[in-house]
């Protein structure tokens, strides 16, 4: 069996490569994570679980497994009483295996996904932060992954992401022009609420760079998230939008589910000259429907109904805009420094008053 092509060289030869969903809320919502720490001991305590979710994922087309690692440091696991059984490298090496198995069942890459970390907001020395970075890619030069969706040495290529809009970034400014291109660096772009603004965003970037963008999806209360979650039919039109925009590297964050990597997929068909097989008992831009009993849902087997669908909740009294939390903190602020000890029903206290000032 010839050897797979990297990342650099698919998006070389102009190839179209699609990433992966959001594992922490999916799991969350299938009862395998604990919102709050969002850790992602799964990988090694609930393994088929985070292996069915791969599959999911390449089953819909994605061609990257992202490692289930997001969250997966030590200081993170002991954060705020967050009680769990597994270490760090446990849990990484165990998500590492997990990825490269689904991924050898088809055509796709393994990403170790490098977390952030609350040693950073907690104002931990700069060798510390580095530390606990470290140990989490010294396990994915282990397991010899193909490549780092964060800024890393040793692999290929650098991702280096950059959450634009978000409070601050995490590791390098939000400014394209910032960045250090020597290392021939894909751009992970991420915004928390508008695909719009990403491809806005491109105008911005180098015209020579490969892109690789994600829409952040999550909002301030990530267990109330439904609501904000793209249609299938809005990832199909942002497929093309990006495509057109000159993007060839496409996934998902938090809130993807593997329907929405299937329909980038079935947009992006004619590019990639194939349909995913998780198409098979789906009709493309609804046409599926065509064999419903009911006159009025086979009208709606067109294209052309679902890209003039404006959707809306249908629920009596819901708000057109939502209103975030707005604390005006950030790294170094005493309400952000971490602790391993769980939080204190006096410590709660005083965090709802305050959120009850700030309604």
């Amino acid at each position: 069996m010839a050897p797979k092509k990297g990342i650099l060289e698919r998006l070389d030869a102009g190839e179209v490569v699609i990433g992966d969903g959001g594992f922490v809320f999916a799991l969350e919502k299938r009862g395998y994570v604990k919102a709050g720490p969002w850790t992602p001991e799964a990988a090694a305590e609930y393994p088929e679980a985070v292996r069915q979710l791969h599959r999911e994922f390449l089953r819909a087309g994605s061609n990257v497994m992202q490692t289930f690692t997001f969250y997966a440091s030590d200081d993170k696991l002991e954060n705020r009483g967050n009680t769990q059984r597994f270490t760090g490298e446990q849990i990484n090496e165990a998500a590492c295996d997990l990825a490269r198995e689904v991924a050898d069942e088809g055509d796709a890459l393994v990403a170790g996904g490098v977390s952030q970390t609350p040693s950073y907001l907690s104002c931990k020395s700069e060798e510390d932060v580095k530390a606990i970075f470290k140990k989490q890619i010294d396990v994915f030069v282990k397991k010899n992954v193909d490549f780092l969706i964060a800024e890393a040495l040793g692999k290929p290529v650098s991702v280096i992401p950059s959450c634009i809009f978000e409070p601050f970034t995490r590791f390098v400014a939000a400014d394209f022009n910032m960045f250090d291109y020597g290392s021939q660096p894909i751009v992970f772009v991420s915004f928390s609420f508008s695909i719009i603004t990403i491809i806005i965003a491109v105008s911005f970037s180098p015209t020579d760079n490969k892109l690789r963008l994600q829409n952040h999806l999550h909002t301030f209360s990530p267990t109330a998230l439904e609501p904000r979650i793209l249609t299938r039919w809005e990832m199909q039109k942002y497929a093309r939008d990006a495509y057109n925009a000159g993007i060839r590297y496409i996934g998902g964050c938090c809130g993807f589910e593997p329907y929405h990597i299937r329909a980038v997929s079935e947009e992006l068909e004619p590019e990639r000259g194939f349909l995913p097989a998780g198409s098979e008992k789906h009709g493309k831009w609804g046409t599926g429907l065509e064999l419903h009993t009911k006159p009025w849902v086979r009208a709606r087997a067109r294209r052309e109904y679902w890209e003039k669908l404006q959707p809306a909740s249908g629920r009596p009294f819901c708000p057109s805009m939502s209103k975030p939390d707005s604390w005006g903190v950030t790294k170094g602020h005493a309400d952000l420094m971490q602790q391993k000890e769980a939080t204190s029903k006096e410590q709660l206290k005083v965090l709802f008053d305050k959120a009850t000032q700030n309604v």
